[in-house]
């Protein structure tokens, strides 16, 4: 699939938002990607962990898939699905990323970790560093969008779907917020400043 492709499930899906957002990162934007949308579908969100599959065949076959709760939840499952290995999800609990519900991560297992959008990066990042304090090897990271401005460094491959940079702002240097626009918070994580 190609981003024109991709594009077109979230749109078909009504899932490419315009308006004033803030971000579980805590910064501004005028574009929200809301992967839940998509993921809805079960067609939708199996062609794309397909896809994300082969983006990542070139490395050694995972033992684990595991995402942060929320975005990473569905699509952990469904590339797990498709690799043939179990998919489990970290969540937050008093602002720390935690294994619950009986998960484990096996000392020594290869494990890919995957989230529906990336823009900074800060809660793979989070379930990178709990799969590490576990005793496992994170061999991959993967996305279906990376949105970020900057090049995000996971200490190990990082592969997504598609490239779409939405501009992002810094509260205190928001056009938006300048302007009076009020803003909605559709992301998981309670956002801090």
């Amino acid at each position: 699939m190609n981003d024109n492709q991709i594009l077109d499930l979230f749109r078909k899906s009504g899932a490419l938002l315009s308006g004033h957002f803030e971000l579980s990162s805590g910064l501004h934007s005028d574009q929200y990607f809301q992967c839940a949308l998509v993921l809805q579908y079960p067609n939708y969100c199996d062609l794309l962990a397909k896809e994300l599959r082969e983006k990542l065949s070139d490395l050694p076959k995972p033992n684990l898939v595991i995402g942060p709760a929320l975005g990473g939840v569905t699509l952990a499952y469904e590339l797990a699905r498709a690799l043939g290995v179990p998919g489990i999800f970290a969540e937050r609990k008093e602002e720390k990323m935690l294994l619950r519900r009986g998960f484990k991560v096996d000392k020594g297992s290869k494990v890919i970790v995957v989230e529906d959008v990336v823009t900074t990066g800060g809660s793979v990042k989070e379930v990178v560093d709990l799969v590490q304090r576990e005793g496992a090897n994170v061999i991959a990271v993967g996305s279906i969008v990376n949105r970020s401005e900057k090049p995000v460094d996971f200490g190990v491959p990082y592969r997504f779907l598609m490239k779409m940079t939405a501009t992002t702002y810094e509260p205190s240097n928001c056009p938006l917020c300048r302007d009076g626009v009020s803003f909605s918070k559709p992301g998981s994580k309670v956002a801090t400043r």
